[in-house]
């Protein structure tokens, strides 16, 4: 697709229902089209669109093995609810092997290589041979986040992001959720607005940015998905084995709160 047409589309499509930037990229990337779900609110406003509107579009979850125990279940019911596989997308190491490797609770001691090896690698390997990828990401957000459009080209070659409710706020998405009866994480209730992995991720306070909560006490506030890479060293092998699909809760994670 020309850099012309995906302006176009994406000034067509700015402001509009998420269901039509979903039709669209179906119209012309389905199958090789996926959404990418962390069961957060705003996964789970498309989970519930694709869900409800029948749409072909591939669903994974990038399964680091840390997730608390009620985003897995969150995963089986999404399931239910809506008749669907979410795909598990695993690291190429499990967590006691990424111990042995690079030392115990990596996360601590280097949060943005934890997240390159959990995260951005199986990724990588999940988007390989797609045309394009659906995500959650809202403007308001971050400030990486602040530019995304509706459909864009990824920094990835060859790849088309497309970001159905970029333009939507917290409240926006708070109310399809009520409005549609979606399920969410029960953490949110208790202080969690935003949810990662389990280790990384602590309720905030009233008046805190909702994004406070993740990697407190660092000045980190992107996993590296949605901006582009840190360098790292070299990472060998690391790259080079594909994250392999993993069941709802298979990975065992541990009570970190």
């Amino acid at each position: 697709m020309t850099d012309e047409g995906l302006a176009g589309a994406a000034a067509v499509l700015e402001g509009g229902d998420p269901v039509a930037a979903l039709e669209w990229a179906v119209a012309r990337f389905a199958p090789r089209l996926a959404l990418a779900c962390s069961f957060g609110p705003e996964d789970l406003v498309l989970v519930d669109l694709i869900g409800r509107h029948r749409l072909p579009i591939d669903v994974f979850t990038l399964d680091t093995g840390v997730f608390f125990p009620e985003t897995y279940a969150l995963w089986r019911q999404v399931e239910a609810t809506y008749g669907l596989q979410v795909r598990g997308v695993r690291p190429a190491q499990s967590i006691d092997e990424q111990a042995a490797e690079h030392g115990p609770a990596l996360w601590t001691r280097a949060p943005d290589r934890c997240c390159h090896l959990r995260k951005v690698v199986p990724l990588t390997a999940a988007l390989e041979g797609l045309a394009a990828w659906v995500t959650g990401i809202r403007r308001d957000q971050t400030p990486e986040r602040a530019s995304a459009r509706v459909v864009e080209r990824d920094r990835r070659p060859g790849l088309i992001k497309v970001n159905p409710i970029a333009h939507w706020s917290h409240d926006d998405v708070w109310a399809h959720l009520y409005l549609h009866d979606v399920p969410t994480n029960p953490l949110h209730q208790q202080g969690y607005p935003s949810i990662g992995c389990a280790p990384c991720t602590s309720p905030v306070v009233a008046g805190e940015d909702p994004r406070n909560g993740r990697w407190r006490g660092s000045v980190k506030t992107e996993c590296g998905l949605h901006v582009g890479d840190e360098p790292l060293g070299p990472v060998g092998a690391l790259t080079s084995a594909r994250p392999e699909p993993a069941e709802p809760g298979e990975a065992t994670s541990k009570d970190f709160r």
